[in-house]
């Protein structure tokens, strides 16, 4: 048996081998962690394509929008409750100045997720509710486990009798990556 009594029967490389292993799980653990808060963090972006009369990439096929020139449209606040929020008041440029900068001339707007969802809108829906693609709610910026980064949202509690229910909660598309104009 050692000083400590843990190794009996000169088991002591079990015991560190214990140790060692313990020490991996943890490290492990934390490079997770880690990897998890970056992913929560990534800085905002969004592609646009479809008819589009204006584009950044090289091939001229869409407009990739990033932090930067997200956060320098105009922000507008939408304050209304959702199925999966309580009332809050959430911040985004409109839909309809993303559409303006691309040059968008379709008459739907195709919107994907990070999780591969897909819905369309139709474009009306920018001049009818004043659509905002939020990414902070409540003053805070958006994760991706909170509908971040990017959020659609309606003004529901305005619009009651037309954003309620299951067709009005399908509007609210959340993690959204890209928009094809349709």
């Amino acid at each position: 048996m050692t000083k400590a009594g843990i190794a009996v029967n000169g088991r002591k490389g079990v015991v560190r081998g214990a140790w060692w292993g313990l020490g991996l799980l943890l490290a492990c653990a934390a490079w997770s962690m880690q990897a998890q808060a970056q992913a929560e963090s990534l800085p905002l972006s969004l592609d646009v394509k479809g008819k589009i009369s204006k584009t950044n990439d090289a091939t001229h096929q869409l407009y990739h929008f990033t932090d930067a020139q997200l956060l320098a449209l105009p922000a507008h606040s939408i304050t209304t409750a959702t199925t999966w929020t309580p009332r809050s008041t959430f911040t985004g440029p409109l839909l309809a100045d993303i559409l303006k900068t691309v040059g968008a001339s379709g008459s739907a707007v195709e919107i994907h997720t990070l999780d591969d969802y897909t819905y369309t809108i139709p474009v009306s829906d920018c001049d009818r509710y004043g659509v905002v693609v939020a990414y902070s709610m409540n003053g805070r910026r958006l994760k991706i486990s909170d509908f971040g980064p990017l959020f659609l949202i309606y003004p529901r509690d305005a619009f009651p009798d037309e954003l309620m229910g299951a067709a009005g909660d399908s509007k609210f598309v959340w993690q959204i990556k890209a928009l094809i104009v349709k």
